[in-house]
């Protein structure tokens, strides 16, 4: 599978012009009502009113509102991984703390865009293009994760155990299935003020075989 790439430039009928105001007034619109109302009872005539625009203006942006919920999941992306890189590039700190301000940075932006996330949700299984995009968010994660523990191990701070890369599945889905509980107000969930505690340790046990490993010496 290739590596996620934004897809805002297939919402539209047109080009992207970088920097258009309008079309981010557009998803700003939609996440706003998202976090007022589901999916299903925010319509086009809604989006349109918020902006202040025409149903013509409408589609020279977008060309459905599942295209809208498209951009919305991947601004989401690219602003979780943008403030998950520098987490992950800084490696050889401590093991610990390395994984917990990673966690809590995607934990942040997934809070940050919870109405995103209840719209992908809602829509998910019924739309191929936004499954297809969530898979390959998902992917890419994965593989961001499997090579930072491959480094681990490398550098003799991560035991060998399962391959890296269902390991970094294992945890990947299960940070999904925890965010996604606890924005969406389901039961049971995780307490949100523990969600990142709680989560490190988990991580840090499966990847490490110790709740705090050492940092390595030299």
């Amino acid at each position: 599978m290739s590596d996620y790439e934004p897809v805002r430039s297939r919402s539209r009928r047109t080009p992207r012009v970088s920097g258009d105001d309008r079309e981010r007034a557009i998803l700003d619109a939609a996440q706003q009502l998202l976090g007022e109302r589901p999916l299903q009872d925010v319509s086009i005539d809604d989006l349109m009113k918020s902006v202040g625009i025409s149903r013509p203006a409408f589609y020279f942006y977008f060309s459905s509102k599942a295209a809208v919920v498209l951009a919305l999941l991947d601004r989401m992306a690219e602003a979780s991984f943008a403030a998950t890189n520098e987490r992950f590039e800084d490696a050889g700190g401590d093991p610990y703390e390395q994984w917990r301000s990673a966690i809590q940075a995607s934990v942040q932006t997934w809070g940050e865009h919870r109405a995103v996330v209840a719209a992908v949700a809602q829509s998910r299984a019924a739309n191929p293009e936004i499954r297809e995009l969530w898979t390959a968010i998902m992917e890419r994660w994965v593989r961001r994760i499997t090579k930072a523990i491959e480094f681990e191990r490398e550098r003799g701070v991560a035991p060998a155990g399962v391959p890296a890369r269902e390991l970094a599945i294992a945890l990947s889905l299960m940070n999904e299935r925890a965010m996604q509980a606890g924005s969406m107000g389901e039961e049971p969930s995780l307490p949100e003020g523990r969600l990142v505690d709680i989560l490190t340790q988990v991580w840090v046990n499966a990847i490490y075989l110790t709740p705090r490993p050492r940092r390595p010496q030299g």
